[in-house]
């Protein structure tokens, strides 16, 4: 939901590296700093869970942040530029926080939402989304938390760009509309295993008792001192 403002209360921070950084995150607190506003970048620390809860509202993370620093009344209007996670916990470790003007366009990265069964998925189609955000510029407060495009209409063999996408005022898409896809439909990927091929005999093989060797297999050898019917050979005093 644009034009959503969320208060955050953070606190000063004198000193930064990364044993500091340690520390803080040991107490619930999360580092970051704050830049822009024509203003030297301003360290600061932050409750983990009031980040959490600014961070996971309707406007996600586009929400526009009433950010009150130590020792001031007026807030300053800031988003989110970046943010750092734990690998293993996946809690936010560090972040940066830009400073904005609410009546002075920014740009950003807002993500793509897909709605709808494709009539080509029925038909058997796999649905591929090729591009999960898009570019925009628009006032702080304008700026989404996701974009929706409707792929129902799409068939087994069609495709659809940004040029698709609905235009939602106070928004400019700044990505190429031809060039960028969003999704398409195709048919699914068929794997042809190749055919078994015939063993043949080898030579010198023995066929089992009752079957015959096939045609141009050379027989087994008779054994030493056995006779043409296979039967031991008498040996003369």
């Amino acid at each position: 939901m644009a034009g959503e403002r969320i208060r955050l209360e953070v606190k000063d921070r004198e000193s930064r590296g990364s044993a500091e950084a340690r520390r803080l995150r040991r107490q619930g607190l999360v580092p970051g700093v704050l830049y822009g506003g024509g203003k030297t970048p301003h360290a600061f620390c932050v409750e983990q869970r009031d980040l959490r809860r600014a961070l996971s509202g309707p406007s996600g993370l586009h929400a526009i942040l009433d950010v009150v620093l130590d020792g001031q009344k007026t807030p300053h209007h800031a988003i989110l530029k970046s943010y750092q996670q734990d690998p293993l916990r996946g809690g936010v470790t560090h972040v940066d926080l830009h400073e904005v003007r609410l009546d002075q366009p920014i740009q950003a990265q807002v993500s793509v939402h897909l709605v709808g069964e494709p009539r080509g998925v029925t038909e058997g189609g796999v649905l591929s989304q090729v591009s999960r955000d898009v570019r925009v510029e628009g006032l702080p407060m304008d700026i989404p938390e996701h974009l929706e495009l409707d792929v129902s209409g799409l068939g087994i063999g069609d495709t659809m760009r940004l040029a698709d996408l609905p235009p939602r005022e106070g928004i400019t898409y700044l990505d190429d509309p031809e060039e960028i896809v969003l999704a398409n439909v195709t048919l699914p990927t068929q794997i042809v295993e190749p055919e078994p091929e015939e063993e043949e005999l080898e030579e010198g093989v023995e066929v089992p008792e009752g079957e015959e060797a096939p045609e141009g297999a050379a027989e087994a050898p008779a054994e030493p001192g056995g006779d043409a019917a296979g039967e031991p050979g008498t040996v003369e005093g």
